[in-house]
């Protein structure tokens, strides 16, 4: 089988997840139809004499584009891991009101607007340097290398957000023992 026509197929599975749930759920969900959109327009392009190692970035638009939404956000009044972090702590340690209020606090404004830049500069290098590997490495390093590059930067995120948000909330915490 042609490096095409594998990775053509290799399309199928997220393909019929993202249908699935979308079947499944009745909601239209965002990322489902970005991935699908991903995809479609990859594979079009491929069809029409594009390269195959358009469909080797077609992950890495997506996370751009995430990355470019995450900085967007910053114009907002509220940044995106503002909300991302309210629907998960405001369910586990606090009530939605309690979270939200915390907004007047400018130390609690400043971790959200850092958190959100810092995430959104990771998603955009991560996908700038997939992109990059992707049009200067043989196409099977390159399915080996993709993943380890993308959970490395995700876990990065992800783990550096814990212990910051961390730090920040012991910070909170002791100023509020301190003013009492």
């Amino acid at each position: 089988m042609s490096e095409t026509a594998a990775l053509m197929l290799s399309s199928a599975p997220p393909i019929l997840w993202s249908t699935g749930q979308l079947i499944w759920s009745r909601k239209l969900d965002v990322l489902s139809l970005l991935v699908i959109a991903g995809i479609a327009l990859s594979l079009v392009a491929t069809l029409l004499g594009g390269s195959p190692r358009l469909l080797l970035v077609r992950e890495s638009f997506i996370t751009g584009i995430f990355g470019l939404i995450f900085l967007g956000s910053l114009l907002c009044p509220k940044p995106l891991v503002f909300y991302l972090a309210k629907s998960t702590v405001a369910k586990n340690w606090m009530s939605d009101e309690v979270f939200s209020s915390r907004w007047s606090i400018p130390g609690f404004r400043f971790s959200f607007y850092l958190m959100t830049t810092v995430w959104g500069v990771g998603l955009l290098l991560e996908a700038t340097l997939k992109i990059i590997l992707a049009f200067t490495m043989p196409i099977g390093p390159f399915l080996v290398v993709s993943p380890i590059i993308s959970y490395s930067f995700y876990f990065g995120l992800l783990g550096w957000s814990i212990w910051y948000g961390n730090q920040r909330r012991k910070a909170g915490e002791r100023l509020a023992a301190a003013s009492k």
